[in-house]
């Protein structure tokens, strides 16, 4: 399957069923997904995926497979999803990736990918990053891509209340 984007060392395609048993390496993992409510299960992974297939359709956009050009190894996902803040759908980047490959700055090189393709050709004027308060290494990301604080919130995910901070970054600082 051909990329989306490129980066000087990965390449980000979207995600396909195939894909499932490599992604729940980051997914599935406790360790990996400590900021969630819970791992995801064999089956919450391949709905993830079903769900990013759909927003390609519907948005030309979702979460991509983020791949390691140099062993075309998939690193985890990346990309832009929809998602409601304040009661209206914005353009989020979010990003996982294995804990194996964690610091060693793939995460803010597809981030910022995503946010030029956001920009360029999406068209967005402005990209959002939230996360729960505590999840400092994703805090780093948006930071290193001149993501600014907006605010702290609560937003219920799977049942869970947590406290959520909020980042975002326009076109013209961008």
């Amino acid at each position: 399957m051909d990329s989306v984007i490129e980066t000087s060392r990965l390449l980000l395609r979207e995600l396909t069923l195939d894909d499932a048993d490599t992604l729940a390496l980051v997914l599935s993992d406790p360790v990996s997904m400590r900021y969630y409510p819970a791992p995801f299960s064999a089956e919450k992974v391949r709905q993830w995926i079903l769900w990013n297939v759909e927003n390609y359709r519907a948005h030309g956009f979702g979460l991509w497979a983020v791949i390691l050009k140099e062993t075309g190894e998939l690193l985890g996902d990346c990309g832009i999803t929809l998602q409601d803040i304040d009661g209206k759908l914005l353009p989020e980047i979010g990003y996982h990736i294995r804990k194996d490959y964690c610091g060693k700055g793939f995460a803010t090189e597809a981030a910022a990918a995503c946010i030029d393709f956001a920009f360029g050709k999406a068209k967005y004027d402005a990209v959002y990053s939230y996360m729960r308060e505590d999840n400092v290494p994703s805090r780093r990301v948006a930071e290193k891509n001149g993501m600014t604080f907006v605010r702290c919130f609560k937003k219920e995910i799977s049942g869970h209340v947590v406290n959520e901070v909020l980042y975002t970054i326009d076109k013209e600082r961008g």
